[in-house]
């Protein structure tokens, strides 16, 4: 599979931790390479030596009762650190059936949020719609001081994740700190699907299409409810915030609903070749008026799609600079049910302008946000979006003011 993986830091996401947003391909290389003479020549791998080492541990370590599995995907682990690269990790059998489910929108034994950190301590970054961690009243911004009786001061994502996921139907006790009170909030774990897309008829006639992730289901739900909300709608606001990544055949197509002909972004290998994916054609909404929604947390996928759409003219962003991500991975299926996520090549918008190194994406409409808990959220219609400065913006545009 190929990756275009936005890594927001560490999350735990739903209880599984993760790196980031992931731009994906549709299949996995067959095989895994052999050791090519490119490589060779930079230098040998010292296989001795790390056979010397492994010896030397099971000969001579104090705990005989040695778990040889731990030992050979930690070893995998170390390979992929010295890449020092953020974005090539290594994942178990655990960790890689989560992200799957994750993708696939199958959430067991969960509650439904993404966690980013701050200092030391997990926070709410999101709160998955449908999800028992809503229904329990959890809010973007929530600071997570305890799980289920634990301290979080220092807490390791992978840990955090195992406290927060448990058995189906049992509770999960929180401590959150909000504004500046603290509470406890008890959140019943569950199976459930979240939606990818979800969207809603404005005021003067804006159909708004929020977009959570790039996920399987991504693209048939846009494209399902941007052609039922399209009649009669002035404009469309496409709200990318928060959205760290997904499927690059989501991406494709979202723009190839906007856009009629030409590029809907590039990649490129170490050999310097330049692969373009052309835009689908038959576009649901070639001429509809179009504002996209971004943030610091937009990234991956979500950039493809909003740097494409600005970069063809069809669409002007609002909001703050985006993530800037423009790697892209390949996972390699390995003998022990790991994954190998590997940076093999970067993307680039359509002309081969970049995003990666942190650059981003610029808005044209530079809108600050005060507090992520005054976005507008989709799935609780009836808050309103007084506060929500970027997307009152937004619908001023497109109503000319």
């Amino acid at each position: 599979m190929r990756w275009a993986a936005g890594a927001l830091g560490a999350l735990v996401l739903l209880g599984a931790a993760f790196a980031g947003g992931v731009l994906v391909d549709q299949s996995y290389p067959e095989q895994v390479p052999v050791l090519g003479a490119h490589l060779q020549k930079r230098g040998s791998l010292d296989r001795a030596g790390l056979d010397q080492a492994l010896r030397v541990v099971e000969a001579h370590y104090y705990d005989p009762g040695l778990d040889s599995s731990k030992l050979s995907r930690g070893s995998v682990r170390g390979l992929v650190q010295a890449l020092g690269d953020p974005y090539t990790q290594y994942l178990d059998p655990t960790q890689f059936r989560a992200q799957e489910d994750f993708y696939a929108g199958r959430h067991n034994g969960v509650i439904g949020i993404t966690v980013s950190y701050a200092g030391d301590r997990p926070v709410v970054a999101s709160v998955l719609p449908g999800s028992p961690a809503q229904r329990a009243g959890l809010k973007d911004g929530d600071v997570i001081l305890a799980i289920a009786g634990t301290d979080t001061a220092g807490l390791t994502a992978d840990r955090a994740s195992a406290l927060i996921r448990g058995p189906i139907g049992r509770p999960v006790l929180l401590r959150l700190s909000r504004d500046s009170s603290q509470l406890d909030v008890s959140v019943q774990r569950a199976d459930f699907k979240s939606p990818t897309v979800q969207s809603l008829r404005l005021e003067g006639d804006v159909l708004y299409v929020r977009v959570y992730e790039f996920g399987d289901d991504t693209l048939r739900d846009f494209n399902s409810q941007l052609r039922a909300g399209l009649p009669g709608a002035r404009g469309v606001i496409l709200d990318l915030r928060d959205n760290g990544g997904g499927l690059v055949a989501a991406a494709q197509g979202i723009i190839s609903d906007f856009v009629g002909q030409g590029e809907a972004f590039e990649q490129r290998g170490r050999d310097g070749q330049v692969h373009r994916t052309q835009v689908s054609g038959g576009p649901a909404a070639p001429d509809v008026q179009l504002l996209v929604l971004v943030n610091a947390a937009s990234a991956s996928s979500s950039e493809i799609t909003a740097g494409s759409l600005q970069t063809h003219g069809r669409a002007r962003l609002v909001g703050t600079r985006t993530f800037g991500k423009g790697s892209i991975q390949v996972d390699y299926r390995l003998a022990d049910g790991g994954d190998l996520h590997l940076t093999v090549e970067h993307w680039f918008l359509p002309g081969g302008r970049s995003v990666d190194q942190k650059v981003g994406l610029t808005p044209d409409v530079a809108v600050d946000l005060a507090g992520p808990r005054l976005m507008f959220d989709v799935a609780e219609p009836s808050r309103g979006h007084a506060g929500d400065t970027q997307l009152n913006r937004a619908l001023e545009l497109l109503a000319g003011r």
